[in-house]
């Protein structure tokens, strides 16, 4: 036992425990009080509490990160200086920690080269088989059949069977298997405008249009007559030249202006080809893209592997259509490829060979199935997987290393998942748990929960509201801790979600027919105007390929969006368009478009003005973003600091406000607030400016105040403080309001947006757009909005939707909260299975309707119905 009792004042009837516990004392980590708290281990610990109420920062960020320190500190200090150590957990002292792994939410990057059969492994065995028992052409191969191969034919290496080697690629389009061609007849948009007004569409907006206008000047060509009239060869020069001439430019910026600089001109096809390929900016990606034609490359014809690789094959199959098949299916493929003729035909060796491989990767693909991934194809990018699913590939492989006495702390491992498929995760949990490791998993699914041996509970609110340890003992004893928020909704009658308070019914419908594309076949999809729709089915039913591919890209193109329109090249992650950055993959290649997919015919689409799309991916992808500058509130508090009396004798703009601007910020820390002290062995630590002390500005600009706070002061405030604070500042009231309602209020206006999770940056994603005035009727889209959420948080998240539609707009939500599929006005439920057991809508109507139906869906709704 560790030296204080486990009990808590809100357990009974304690149960003896074993005397292995990890024991915590004094945890200050972020919003944590000082926690003491035991905790068994060998058992499945649920980690709970609202958002922000400190699970992580107890789970992960003490517990976890301690773990890690102890093992840094085995190693040598020359390795302990080539890994990212992270700083140590702010912690007294922790007893009893056995080593841990973490499987965090991640979402995928956007590499090409990343797969579920990389990330898995299946992929490394799958080549191996190939090398070691594939069928070869004549002339060359391992094996004798018929008399038609050399003794001393050496077989392919296993990697000459990846698309990610110089040896296995095809040569033509280096293992992608597509190729993006530039599109010509797209470089012009109107050829009777001439190039100043605005003939060439494939060049970025803003000064580099005007650059390149100004260098063809200086070059001679008449930028003044249209487009058409100009000579063909000059055309086609300006249009797709691969030189760079540099001259000497003199901008037309009025007469009085005589200035001149070098200028280097770039053709349209060859910025759209470099803006394709090296900008972090996704929306200037998008809109090289839009110049592109994404073809199937013709040698390997999408295959990415070079002709050599592709002869070879397994039971007559080569490993291109092995990759292409859903992980279930391939199990299948194997077994059939055990007894096929040609498997048997091997030398004993290589049968052997054969044999063991197989075994090896049928149980690999039992756990990946077990899981509920089977519906995934080997080749798939995980640049296509939701965080839980990449969560879960993972936690396959930890189940297959059958590692004993290990801490397993997962990241809400059911995010994503369907009741149904919750249930065969519980069963992974378990499986891991009785091989002798310790599972702690932060999470809000009842579902789990209630299926937990052990409970620490967190609150009682959040941020500095919460950090205590409000119930820490057996699951089954958790509805007696009286200040619990989590305990209410664990009851065997949970609280309805916010409802209409009448009935809605639909004002109108949008009608898509002949959606094609994934594992949707022809789909027609009828969905209602005026009502709060969930579109439900089990994991990889075809859910967001209907909404987020199908449904959101057939209205973008009626409404002409342009997702680059208004973002430069150099966008700046500090305002609302960021998303985030698009990275290449370790060899500098770009992730393919998505698989395309295709809706025959729409109709209503006249009914929508507005779209609007809302994820959880990270909001900024540096420190410098925050609430406050993406909400575009931070915009009307800095003009109310510029309208002092102080900052106009002193001659300050708004933009001495902002800590990216060098007239404003701390010149030390430039603005960040903090400074890195490396440690050379040991990990590298963070503290407050020497300077500004973390205020982030010089003093200059800390002189000019608003009732007695500083710019600063503001920016350390939490969303409730600022709101009492500014409830005479109109434009910036309105955000904070939404953003308390919204459940955030215990953010600080300052937090880095890097440090939110992905619930939390959906949240502010929809308060930015909450605040904007009114523009017609709005179509919202949302992809799993309650993921990561407290079920107390959730009401507030959909009592907010709740008022878009009682306001006279459409949302559509991609869901499996059973509570916000309840409170929903219609449902679209798409199955009845995964991929290619699924794709085709099996249920339609109220929720009352579709819980009369043998759906899965249907099977755990009822009883959240009103009146169940």
């Amino acid at each position: 036992m560790c030296a204080t009792d486990v009990r808590t004042a809100a357990r009974s009837d304690p149960q003896p425990l074993d005397d292995s516990m990890v024991c915590v004392r004094d945890a200050t980590e972020h919003n944590l009080r000082g926690v003491d708290v035991d905790i068994p281990r060998d058992r499945l610990v649920a980690f709970t509490g609202v958002s922000g109420s400190g699970k992580s920062s107890l789970a992960f960020g003490t517990i976890f990160s301690a773990s890690q320190q102890r093992y840094l500190e085995s190693i040598s200090p020359y390795a302990r200086r080539l890994i990212d150590q992270g700083p140590a957990p702010r912690v007294g002292e922790i007893s009893g920690l056995p080593p841990a792994v973490a499987l965090r939410q991640t979402y995928g990057g956007a590499s090409s080269r990343s797969t579920v059969g990389t990330v898995s492994r299946v992929s490394n065995v799958l080549r191996m088989l190939y090398s070691r028992a594939g069928t070869y052409p004549a002339g060359r191969g391992p094996e004798e059949l018929a008399g038609t191969f050399p003794r001393d034919a050496a077989p392919l290496d296993s990697d000459a069977f990846s698309p990610n080697t110089a040896v296995g690629a095809c040569p033509t389009c280096h293992g992608l298997g597509r190729l993006h061609v530039v599109d010509e007849s797209t470089l012009v948009g109107d050829e009777d405008l001439s190039i100043r007004d605005g003939a060439v569409a494939a060049w970025p907006h803003g000064w580099a249009r005007g650059n390149y206008r100004d260098i063809l000047a200086a070059l001679g060509i008449d930028v003044d007559v249209p487009f058409r009239e100009l000579p063909q060869a000059t055309r086609d020069w300006l249009l797709l030249t691969e030189e760079h001439p540099t001259v000497k430019v003199h901008p037309d910026r009025g007469e009085d202006y005589d200035g001149w600089y070098m200028g280097t001109y770039t053709s349209p096809r060859s910025w759209v080809l470099h803006a394709f390929g090296t900008t972090k900016s996704a929306a200037m990606r998008a809109k090289a893209a839009a110049f592109l034609s994404d073809e199937p490359c013709p040698t390997c014809q999408g295959r990415r592997l070079n002709p050599e690789a592709l002869a070879v094959t397994i039971a007559g199959e080569n490993i291109a259509t092995a990759n292409a098949l859903p992980l279930s299916q391939l199990a299948a493929f194997l077994e059939s490829a055990r007894t096929h003729p040609h498997t048997q035909a091997l030398p004993t060796a290589r049968r052997q060979a054969a044999e063991a491989l197989i075994g090896g990767l049928l149980s690999q693909l039992g756990n990946l199935v077990d899981l509920g991934l089977g519906y995934l194809a080997v080749g798939r990018t995980t640049a296509t997987l939701s965080g839980g699913e990449l969560q879960r590939l993972h936690l396959a492989t930890q189940m297959r290393s059958g590692l004993f006495g290990v801490l397993y702390v997962l990241d809400e491992p059911s995010a994503g998942l369907h009741p149904a498929d919750t249930a065969t995760l519980l069963t992974a949990l378990e499986r891991l748990r009785a091989a002798g490791n310790s599972v702690f998993v932060v999470e809000h699914n009842p579902q789990v929960i209630e299926a937990a041996d052990w409970i620490v509970d967190l609150g009682p609110g959040a941020g500095r509201y919460g950090g205590e340890v409000l119930y820490n003992g057996p699951a089954h004893d958790i509805t007696t801790a009286k200040d619990s928020v989590t305990a209410r909704y664990l009851a065997a009658h949970t609280p309805e979600a916010p409802h209409p308070a009448v009935a809605r019914t639909a004002r109108g419908w949008l009608d898509l027919r002949g959606v094609a594309g994934h594992n949707l076949q022809g789909v027609d999809a009828r969905f209602p105007l005026g009502v709060l729709t969930a579109v439900t089915g089990v994991s990889g039913s075809g859910k967001s390929t209907l909404v987020e591919r199908a449904l959101a890209d057939t209205v973008r193109t009626h409404l002409r969006v342009d997702p680059a329109a208004d973002e430069e090249e150099d966008a700046s992650d500090l305002g609302r368009g960021a998303t985030g950055p698009t990275e290449p993959d370790d060899e500098g290649a770009w992730a393919p478009d998505e698989d395309l997919v295709t809706v025959a015919e729409a109709s209503g689409l006249e009914q929508i003005d507005r779209l609007v799309s809302v994820d959880q991916k990270p909001i900024g992808r540096t420190p410098r973003s925050n609430l406050a500058t993406y909400t575009g509130l931070f915009d009307s508090v800095r003009k109310l600091y510029a309208a002092q009396p102080e900052a106009k004798r002193r001659r300050y703009t708004a933009s001495r406000f902002s800590f990216n601007v060098a007239a404003g910020r701390c010149p030390a820390c430039l603005g960040d607030g903090v400074v890195s002290i490396e440690m050379l062995f040991l990990p590298t630590e963070t503290a407050a400016c020497p300077v500004c002390e973390g205020g982030r500005y010089n003093p200059d600009t800390l002189a000019v105040t608003v009732k007695d706070k500083t710019i600063a002061d503001v920016l350390a405030m939490t969303v409730e403080e600022a709101e009492e604070f500014f409830a005479d500042l109109p434009a910036a009231a309105r955000i904070l309001t939404l953003l308390k309602d919204i459940g955030l209020g215990y953010l600080t206006l300052g937090q880095s947006a890097t440090t939110l999770s992905g619930g939390e940056a959906q949240r502010i994603k929809l308060v930015s757009e909450l605040h904007r005035a009114p523009r017609g009727h709005t179509l919202y889209l949302l992809d799993e909005p309650t993921s990561g959420l407290h079920p107390a948080d959730v009401d507030r998240l959909v009592a907010q939707l709740q008022k878009l539609v009682d306001a006279g707009n459409t949302v559509v939500v991609v869901e499996h909260d059973l509570r916000t599929i309840a409170a929903a006005d219609h449902l679209i439920d798409l199955g009845p299975g995964a991929g290619h057991e699924g794709g085709r809508i099996i249920a339609t109507g109220t929720p009352e309707d579709v819980a009369e139906t043998d759906t899965p869906t249907a099977r755990y709704l009822s009883p959240y119905l009103t009146g169940a």
